[in-house]
């Protein structure tokens, strides 16, 4: 961990172990639960802070005077664009969110929104999905199935299983999903060349526009089809709309399936036991969610006041890291929190974050985990590694954390 001119550490983000936070957090939760840091890129040069207490957290994430906003945020990704000198960055400072980018925004405008949405992903009308879920769970197991052993997880069975569950729910055709998820898919990673970032927003916007106008010219009973005959959004709503739920649908479920999966897979004695006791899968869901945190590199707010939280005052303008992984950590909440235990109470957990940016599709997520944990471990009753576990490649170069490959064998045929 590499220290700023100030003496202040910079973000971890090297991992050792593929289920733990970056080694370096131990350093920082030793500090305090709120510690200053050099931001990893700053737009105006300011160093930030990081919150790693679970308590601390919460009320950042619950507290209105600090913005989620992207412009007003001090942690920008390099430009792709070349400068011709290594040792400098050019740095993009993300603009103010359009009409529909409801997660990048602050109430009242992010409210209005999520209210628009809200019903499409309570926790009755996410029940009702649950044929649709199995079923759509089977025929990608039929798919691994068909690769044999020694296939790839990943491709055949956690990333297109919730992608075809999410693209259902809001009426995406069939033709558009495999694209749409290739072009989501360069805009999650941490590194791109400007032709591929330009490729991917220009194609997004083309194929969600594709969808938007077939949906008012002829509506659908889906969430799209819906939002878009009730006539009180725009196209360019919309289009916001779709690229955000999309976003967060196709990535981060996919990534806690397969990163799940390893971890049971690596811990045979908890996946005995929810072989054992099946009415824990509730639970072991909330566990895995809780211990894996795929949103590795936590969530960033901006202090629109000076706030004064665990002993330390945030100046305005300053940004704060929630760093959600280590949160769900907290030894003063979870005992022995880097131990994998199913049966452990996990109430208070951050992983679909806390507050009004609430993960919205927490719960079609948890069905989703739910459907898929059961119906895999069901059907393949002596799934395992088909590599050693040091050659699952990880991913530390995406936005969200996961494995990018996850090759498993097994022996009987699956019925």
């Amino acid at each position: 961990m590499s220290d700023s001119a100030a003496g202040n550490p910079r973000l971890p983000v090297e991992r050792r172990c593929p289920f733990d936070p970056a080694e370096g957090y131990a350093a920082l939760t030793k500090a305090g639960p709120i510690a200053k840091i050099a931001m990893p890129v700053s737009v105006d040069g300011r160093d930030g802070w990081v919150a790693t207490g679970l308590d601390e957290v919460r009320r950042i994430l619950a507290d209105d005077r600090f913005s989620h906003r992207k412009d007003l945020i001090s942690l920008s990704i390099p430009s792709p664009i070349p400068t011709g000198d290594d040792s400098k960055q050019v740095v993009y400072r993300a603009p103010a969110p359009e009409p529909g980018a409801f997660i990048s925004m602050d109430p009242p405008e992010h409210l209005r929104y999520r209210r628009l949405l809200a019903g499409y992903f309570t926790v009755r009308r996410v029940r009702e999905l649950t044929p649709m879920v199995e079923q759509v769970a089977q025929e990608c197991l039929d798919a691994l199935a068909d690769a044999g052993p020694g296939a790839d997880l990943v491709a055949s069975f956690a990333e297109p299983f919730p992608i075809r569950v999410m693209c259902e729910l809001m009426g995406i055709p069939p033709r558009h999903r495999a694209p749409l998820a290739e072009h989501l898919a360069v805009v999650s990673r941490m590194s791109y060349t400007i032709e591929e970032l330009t490729e991917a927003v220009v194609e997004l916007g083309r194929l969600l526009t594709e969808i938007v106008q077939e949906k008012r010219e002829k509506a659908t009973p889906d969430l799209l089809g819906e939002l878009a005959a009730a006539g009180e959004l725009t196209d360019g709503e919309l289009i916001n709309i779709a690229w955000a739920l999309l976003g967060g649908g196709f990535d981060t479920s996919g990534n806690m399936l397969a990163l799940g999966v390893f971890a049971l897979l690596e811990h045979p004695d908890q996946l005995a036991r929810l072989r054992a006791e099946p009415e824990l899968l509730d639970n072991a869901v909330e566990e895995l969610l809780r211990y894996l945190t795929v949103s590795h590199l936590g969530a960033s707010r901006a202090a629109l006041s000076d706030v004064t939280i665990g002993g330390e005052t945030i100046e305005q303008g300053q940004t704060v890291v929630v760093a959600l992984p280590v949160a769900n950590r907290d030894p003063a909440r979870f005992p022995d929190p880097d131990v994998l235990d199913l049966g452990r109470n996990t109430q208070g957990h951050v992983a679909f974050g806390h507050g009004v940016h609430q993960c919205l599709g927490q719960h079609l997520a948890r069905l989703t985990l739910r459907v898929g944990y059961r119906a895999l471990f069901e059907r393949f009753g002596s799934l395992r590694l088909a590599v050693p576990a040091d050659e699952v490649p990880t991913k530390e170069d995406m936005l969200h954390y996961g494995v990018h490959r996850l090759p498993v064998t097994w022996d009987e045929t699956p019925g």
